[in-house]
């Protein structure tokens, strides 16, 4: 098996394909900064780059926090908990996560922990009502919501 040695790009090399990079989907501005890192390049050479995106508007941090919560939350069907520890690794801003996160609706919130918790009690075998509750509350906690809101809804199930 023979291994490639890659070569540093330059940055003039590095910025046409950091566009390519961000336009393919968004991206935080710490995982282009890990990419940049990644290809061999220089602090100062990785911050030129990024604020070149910026500028030319192929990086936007908001509009990155926007789509990612709003994937999370429909898609992988995450809680507010989870998809905000997600953010904060990637190095997002508090004012930008309590943002995107405001974009969920307290109703559609709602309804998507009552789908997590009937999809998961479908799959429950479990035939104490004590030890199901304990097993829905542990698995919708687990996917990212709010212990209160989950044994809310929850409790109301007998």
């Amino acid at each position: 098996m023979s291994t490639k040695l890659q070569l540093p790009l330059t940055p003039e090399k590095a910025l046409p394909k950091a566009q390519r990079y961000c336009a393919f989907q968004e991206r935080s501005q710490q995982e282009v900064r890990d990419k940049l890192y990644s290809w061999g390049l220089h602090r100062n050479q990785v911050e030129t780059i990024i604020s070149e995106l910026i500028g030319d508007g192929f990086l936007k941090e908001e509009r990155f926090a926007e789509a990612f919560v709003g994937g999370k939350f429909r898609i992988k069907k995450w809680g507010k908990v989870k998809i905000k520890q997600a953010l904060k690794a990637k190095q997002v801003s508090e004012p930008l996560i309590r943002k995107a996160l405001a974009a969920i609706s307290d109703a559609d919130y709602r309804k998507m922990l009552e789908k997590v918790i009937a999809d998961k009690a479908a799959k429950t075998s479990e035939k104490d009502p004590f030890k199901w509750k304990q097993q829905l509350a542990r698995y919708a906690i687990s996917r990212g919501f709010e212990s209160d809101l989950v044994w809310e809804i929850i409790g109301g199930r007998d």
